[in-house]
């Protein structure tokens, strides 16, 4: 092709990535029509197809290389949908009852969509007006619901994780006596940065110290009573121990609701202690800050309000699709002394807020919308009613346990429910050293064979060193019948499962057992 005939084509370009509206509006509708079945068909699909890898690369057909000419866009789209459809985990399944991942708003998927179709960069003002301006209403919406102080603010990070790395580090540099940004670590004039987190809180916090510099070495990990809550007394005692060896404690972590249990810490008491010791106090709230919103429960996540930083993730219990999560500080002047930087390629200003002062990212997706819009579908209201219906249903499958005498309650907090199959036989021997080898070996079969049934989809704890199974209800389609069809298919199971590790199991146990039904 001459530079003629290229320059004919330039003027008139037509790209094979383009479609015109009324492709896109066909595909677009085939599309929406196939996620509508898939929500109609979900109750009656298994949870998981519980495939091995290999059998899902061999589907996608995974060793393929790159494709050197195109696909007509409608079928490929439809055979997607098929690969996605006949072979995912469904969360949003009514019976999903695994990790802290919630059922996706339907109004999120199409804000997903409307977010796309715009595609603005929300890093700074001047090329995301709207969508800067959307965030920051709904970064005061989730202050507002969960009772945080006005005045407040942050942005809307991946999840969790970096939620509570960004509080992390606007914690670090605020209470830095020196040139951080200069002179990083190596400026400290004093003794080691100390961090405090309990036994019990999440894994952020070890990348967190990793990523600060800092090294996991320098995090105090202070231990936990019987209800996995920190303890207060060994805390305090932890802190006055590092300043009078000269070490420079600064963070204090205090978790509004742990993953294994839903236990909340002292939050009140945790936060007279980093007022008095003059340390930041920063809330992992990713999955029960939410919980503040329901006047029930609010007590238990009295204190949280005071939290110099609080990290919350709407993809938990505002059921916003994947990913969402929400980084609070009280002083957002915290967040732009950690991140703001002014290379000469920005002039953007400061009229008006530039996300990228405030976080890790300059480009950044626009994740507000979906939440901004379920937040407005469904009011206050219609979250606290929801919130409070998972808490219920959690605690109704605690109560319900009590009518099956070969699975074990263990714990209760907010949604989450633990709990453990145990044989009839072994329920006056489950505490003796061989039983309790056992029982964790059959829960953890049994867990397996739960999640590859397909029927009922649950993930684990350990409490006080037993393997337990755990359900951890933020799904808005759940309901009374899905929980009260639980302990049938545990009892199911379980009796299968130990059936067969009794083959193959040697287990000892007193000659006055009662005969095993």
């Amino acid at each position: 092709m001459d530079s003629d005939d290229r320059l004919d084509r330039l003027r008139n370009r037509s790209a094979p990535l383009d479609m015109s509206p009324g492709e896109f509006r066909r595909v677009g509708h085939q599309v929406v029509d196939r996620i509508a079945e898939l929500l109609e068909s979900l109750p009656d699909r298994p949870v998981t197809p519980a495939e091995t890898p290999n059998t899902i690369r061999e589907v996608l057909n995974a060793s393929r290389g790159l494709p050197e000419h195109g696909t007509e866009v409608g079928p490929l789209l439809e055979a997607t949908t098929k690969l996605l459809f006949d072979h995912s985990l469904f969360n949003g399944h009514p019976r999903f009852l695994g990790y802290i991942t919630s059922a996706p708003a339907p109004i999120g998927m199409l804000g997903d969509l409307l977010a796309a179709a715009v595609n603005p960069n929300v890093g700074a003002w001047p090329i995301a007006p709207m969508a800067t301006e959307i965030e920051a209403q709904t970064v005061r919406w989730i202050a507002d619901l969960i009772g945080y102080p006005k005045g407040s603010g942050g942005l809307l990070v991946s999840g969790g994780n970096l939620a509570n790395i960004v509080c992390f580090l606007a914690a670090r540099s605020s209470r830095a006596t020196w040139d951080l940004q200069g002179s990083g670590l190596d400026g400290n004039p004093g003794g080691r940065l100390r961090v405090y987190a309990s036994t019990e809180v999440h894994t952020w916090i070890n990348k967190a110290m990793d990523i600060s510099g800092l090294g996991t070495d320098s995090l105090r990990w202070i231990p936990v009573d019987e209800d996995s809550r920190i303890d207060l007394a060994a805390l305090r005692d932890q802190i006055d121990r590092d300043l009078s060896d000269g070490d420079q404690p600064f963070l204090v972590v205090g978790t509004a609701s742990t993953v294994s249990t839903g236990a909340i810490d002292p939050l009140s008491e945790i936060a007279a202690l980093c007022r008095e010791q003059h340390l930041w106090f920063h809330v992992d709230g990713a999955y029960g800050a939410l919980a503040a919103a329901v006047p029930e429960v609010a007590e238990l996540l009295e204190g949280m309000p005071e939290a110099d930083s609080l990290a919350v993730d709407p993809h938990k219990w505002l059921y916003a699709p994947l990913e969402a999560g929400c980084a609070l500080v009280r002083n957002p002047e915290a967040l732009r002394r950690t991140f703001a930087h002014s290379p000469p390629y920005y002039h953007f200003g400061e009229v008006a807020t530039n996300y990228f002062e405030y976080g890790l990212q300059n480009s950044r997706g626009f994740r507000a919308l979906k939440v901004w819009l379920a937040l407005q579908h469904v009011g206050r209201s219609g979250y606290v009613q929801m919130i409070r219906d998972d808490i219920h249903l959690a605690r109704a499958l605690y109560d319900l346990l009590a009518d099956y005498p070969e699975i074990e309650p263990l714990t209760q907090n907010l949604s989450i429910t633990t709990f453990r199959y145990v044989p009839r036989d072994l329920l006056d021997h489950s505490e003796t050293e061989s039983v309790r080898s056992y029982l964790d070996k059959l829960n953890q079969s049994l867990l397996a064979r739960i999640e590859s049934s397909g029927e009922v989809y649950l993930s684990n704890a350990v409490i006080q060193e037993r393997f337990a199974l755990r359900i951890c209800v933020v799904n808005f389609r759940t309901s009374l019948s899905d929980i009260e069809a639980l302990p049938e298919i545990v009892m199911r199971l379980g009796r299968s499962v130990d059936g067969e590790l009794r083959s193959t199991e040697e287990l000892s146990l007193p000659h006055s057992s009662p005969t095993r039904l």
